[in-house]
């Protein structure tokens, strides 16, 4: 079985997974990264070039491909969650879990990350705040019917969440062998 993050960008699923993949001996995937080794370009050049369709296309392939794997901590991109195969493969070997962040959270999250030229193509015309906004209202829904738990991360740290989402798994029977963790981390970005 696999434990999926879904969520908005920069909700925490990267930094988050990876620490939870480490908590719980599993091996962590990013399935942007994984995207990106595929297709030997940035997410953003992918946008850019080809559009966000064409980006969905990859993503669902690669979705397809991830989800026949077992024993892994998957973070998914923020959009994943808009094509319902993608759901449907997911959830056949996962248990999904989402990670809510806040508007405001989100976009200085999103203004701190060096990694957001990259990673996150913008989205709309619209600026940051009432991109984030939309998306948010627009997403909801998905987040919601893809879900089997949710998570906030808002306000709280890294710890905190990764250790909320081990009780989960515990709670619903979901066996993963838990390590006690040395570290402290701050706020997920």
């Amino acid at each position: 079985m696999n434990i999926v993050l879904i969520g908005f960008r920069c909700a925490g699923k990267t930094t988050v997974g990876k620490k939870l993949a480490k908590r719980i001996g599993m091996r962590f995937l990013d399935c942007d990264d994984y995207i990106e080794t595929r297709a030997r370009r940035s997410i953003k050049t992918i946008f850019g070039e080809k559009g966000e369709s064409h980006f969905r296309l990859l993503e669902s392939n690669a979705i397809a491909e991830i989800s026949k794997l077992d024993g892994r901590v998957i973070a998914t991109g923020g959009g994943a969650v808009l094509r319902y195969k993608n759901i449907r493969n997911l959830k056949r070997n996962g248990f999904v879990i989402c990670l809510e962040v806040d508007t405001a959270s989100a976009s200085e999250r999103i203004k701190n990350d060096p990694d957001t030229d990259r990673h996150r193509p913008k989205l709309t015309d619209h600026d940051l705040n009432t991109e984030i906004n939309e998306q948010l209202v627009f997403r909801r829904e998905y987040y919601e019917k893809a879900t089997d738990f949710a998570v906030r991360t808002t306000g709280r740290t890294i710890d905190e969440v990764v250790e909320e989402i081990v009780a989960i798994l515990r709670e619903r029977g979901i066996e993963t062998e838990t390590r006690e963790e040395e570290d402290h981390d701050g706020s997920p970005s």
